[in-house]
């Protein structure tokens, strides 16, 4: 993440899928609960829909290039040893460095065959802003299998301060393949719970609900460039128009209403350091 220069997978997508799973596997097997997060997260769950064929028509990165840069995780503190226990198991190579001074947090580990590398995080993702995964047995990672819940995956995105275009575009393909609700369901975008997570913390409502609005600038480029048809553009526009207004709906706290009036004024979101690998 510290380099400019932007490595790619270096598999088919069919086998990033079946590595990416097998590890899952293996990790429950070992007593860890650990599951996929990020862009993988996205295409698993597009290509369980029949729609693995959006990723290829709106290109993440542009044309004739790969669709992944690495592999996320998500995981429990109490499971990190299971966790890396798996990974040793599979012959990864850990990051010394980074699982050392970080390692209650974010773990790091290397294909090894230098195919790609893990970001495992722990407990929380941690960047712009926070997305705590609760403890294990109560949490949010037994929900789904073997991703994260689509509504995790729309927080994930959505905490993005300086969001890109390859976030963005994750983003389009999660509300086109899953509806919006506004209580929990299987397999569709939980509006309550992301509605409430916002309403307690106002710099993540505002960064959450400015990428809300480039998500659907983009899905109309998108559509206007042939990249996208109508009718996801319209399926599109329609959970995000749900998750808006039951965001808008719901109660804000009071440290929510407090924070609201300094606004802009004041800096709203986590300074990202990236990791040097």
């Amino acid at each position: 993440m510290s380099n400019n220069r932007t490595e790619f997978v270096q598999m088919s997508n069919e086998e990033f899928v079946r590595e990416a799973i097998g590890i899952v596997s293996k990790a429950q097997e070992n007593g860890a609960c650990l599951r996929i997060m990020g862009a993988l997260a996205a295409y698993i769950r597009a290509v369980n829909v029949s729609h693995s064929d959006l990723f290829n028509r709106v290109r993440r990165f542009g044309d004739q290039t790969p669709l992944f840069t690495d592999l996320d995780f998500a995981t429990y503190g109490k499971h990190s040893s299971k966790t890396a226990r798996t990974f040793k198991e599979f012959g990864f190579k850990p990051d010394l460095m980074v699982n050392g001074l970080f390692g209650s947090k974010r773990l790091i580990y290397y294909h090894p065959q230098g195919k790609y590398h893990v970001d495992i995080f722990i407990d929380n993702l941690e960047f712009s802003h926070n997305i705590p995964f609760g403890k294990p047995g109560t949490g949010r990672l037994e929900l789904d299998y073997p991703t994260i819940t689509p509504s995790d995956l729309v927080l994930e995105k959505l905490q993005i301060h300086q969001i890109n275009h390859k976030d963005l575009v994750d983003l389009i393909v999660i509300f086109i393949t899953h509806s919006v609700t506004e209580t929990p369901q299987k397999g569709s975008i939980d509006g309550r719970y992301i509605g409430q997570t916002l309403a307690n913390d106002w710099g993540f409502w505002y960064d959450a609900t400015t990428n809300l609005s480039k998500v659907e600038q983009l899905s109309e480029q998108l559509t206007a460039n042939g990249r996208l048809n109508e009718n996801e553009n319209t399926s599109m526009t329609r959970s995000i128009n749900d998750l808006t207004n039951i965001v808008t709906n719901t109660p804000k706290t009071r440290n929510w209403e407090k924070r609201a009036r300094a606004g802009t004024n004041k800096r709203w979101y986590n300074d990202v350091e990236e990791v040097t690998r």
